[in-house]
């Protein structure tokens, strides 16, 4: 029941219907709760944040996330915690908290690294903030590598977007 829920959500989201997807995500976080189901409780808890996030609600998003990332830590699941705590950073780094969003994008580039199951996209996403963490605190020689990076690798990935702010970060920083 909880999957069929967490499904009507994200389709509810990409419809911009977020109240639904809201309400939904709410029910589905019960049921995992109540089954012990960890994995899926990390995957509602995340949507659900990703909602507050979309509702400009940084503050409500934070402790699902962080429950999320706790969850993870215990699940030994190092891709799914990377990722989750980038966004985690994301949330600090929007809130202007830069002294938590950085050790948290540490943290996920170095779970990425270590890991040879790592897409370059997940890399290049997660090396993107920190990239800008450091842009605007004006450490432009670690900026400038991490850019550098970021954009050999949405090249790689195929990902235009990407390559094209890396880019144009780049040449600013080397103007």
């Amino acid at each position: 029941m909880n999957l069929k829920l967490m499904k009507q959500a994200d389709r509810a989201r990409r419809e911009n219907r977020l109240a639904d997807a809201h309400r939904d995500l709410v029910e589905a976080l019960a049921l995992c709760r109540q089954a012990g189901a960890h994995r899926e409780l990390v995957q509602a808890l995340k949507a659900l944040g990703q909602i507050e996030r979309d509702l400009g609600r940084g503050d409500a998003a934070r402790p699902l996330y962080e429950e999320a990332v706790a969850i993870c830590r215990d699940e030994g699941d190092p891709l799914t915690l990377a990722h989750t705590v980038r966004h985690l950073g994301d949330i600090h780094q929007d809130a202007g908290r830069v002294e938590l969003a950085e050790p948290c994008y540490d943290e996920a580039l170095a779970l990425y690294r270590s890991n040879d199951q790592t897409a370059p996209l997940d890399l290049a996403n997660a090396i993107r903030p920190l990239a800008i963490l450091k842009d605007d605190a004006g450490e432009v020689a670690t900026a400038k590598r991490l850019w550098k990076e970021a954009r050999d690798l949405y090249a790689a990935a195929d990902v235009q977007e990407g390559f094209a702010e890396s880019s144009e970060r780049l040449a600013r920083l080397s103007g």
